[in-house]
């Protein structure tokens, strides 16, 4: 049976497909911002943190959402807090807070004696994905993509200069945990796809390769939605084929989508560098410095 057939005739291939679809589209957009403004350690932060909450919730029989928002923006809140008021750096914070946090809801998932549950809230497995699992990440997804589409200026001073933001009058603060906030919502809907371990690769693989396609942000939240998708479909595809764990094979599409990105890209990929530096050298030996490319080279930075 083909893997077309399949998608016709099996009802949880739809759904993983549908799925899996949202989570690569929201986890490229919600990425771009992500990477632009140096955070992709909070990123991890974030998708480990949401752990302890998915955990009660489950215990105590509730929503996964409302545990796992909860424990994303309190550890957020917390990494910022210990960071202003002590003399430990950003950074090392992320580091303390989001492993207590992470270890913590192991703790609680061994308690329910179920090693199971524990992998695949760890590492995700989208074809066995339920009905409401499904709707959650469908909501999630529009949720999520109408407030990067309805607050996208507001995102986009923020990210490239936060001195002019504030200017401008605007909460820099609030848009930092408004961002959070979205950033925790795409770690639960990517639970069931990739997992927690993996989601941090979500969010930042496909908006990395995008940056290497483009100056444009607009442009890169289109490529990065894109490559998500691709990425999704691709690794569904082969895991349904080989009998391959879903969300490894996910990151691992998309994984080589970024070394394609990283080698071909027509502005940054390594070989065309290579070939324009080679060419220059041949065309002006003796121009001196003024040719030198390294000098020529311009700072890529994306633009609004």
């Amino acid at each position: 049976m083909t893997f077309l057939q399949a998608v016709v005739e099996y009802d949880f291939l739809q759904k993983a497909l549908l799925t899996s679809a949202m989570v690569g589209i929201i986890c490229g957009v919600i990425g771009c911002f992500i990477i632009l403004r140096g955070m992709a350690l909070m990123g991890d932060a974030i998708s480990h943190a949401v752990l302890p909450g998915v955990a009660l919730s489950y215990m105590l029989g509730f929503n996964l959402l409302i545990g796992a928002v909860f424990s994303g923006l309190f550890t957020a809140i917390a990494i910022g807090y210990v960071s202003q008021h002590s003399r430990i750096k950003h950074d090392v914070s992320i580091g303390v807070m989001f492993t207590a946090a992470f270890a913590l809801g192991i703790i609680l998932i061994t308690l329910q004696k179920s090693s199971t549950d524990l992998y695949h809230i760890l590492f995700g497995n989208v074809l066995a994905v339920r009905p409401e699992e499904m709707w959650i990440t469908l909501i999630i997804g529009t949720l999520v993509l109408a407030s990067i589409y309805l607050f996208y200026k507001e995102l986009l001073v923020s990210t490239f200069d936060a001195t002019m933001a504030a200017a401008y009058g605007l909460p820099v603060k609030l848009i930092h945990y408004f961002l959070m906030t979205l950033l925790t919502l795409v770690t639960v809907a990517s639970l069931q796809t990739v997992g927690i371990v993996l989601v941090v690769a979500m969010l930042i693989t496909p908006a990395a390769t995008a940056y290497l396609l483009t100056n444009r942000l607009s442009v890169m939240i289109c490529w990065a939605a894109g490559l998500g998708l691709v990425s999704a479909f691709s690794g569904i595809y082969l895991s349904f084929t080989y009998n391959l764990a879903s969300g490894a094979t996910i990151v691992m599409t998309s994984t080589l989508l970024f070394l394609t990105a990283l080698l071909l890209s027509p502005s940054q990929g390594l070989i065309w560098r290579g070939l324009q530096t080679r060419r220059r050298r041949h065309q002006a030996p003796s121009a001196g410095a003024a040719n030198n490319p390294d000098n020529a080279m311009l700072k890529h930075e994306v633009s609004p």
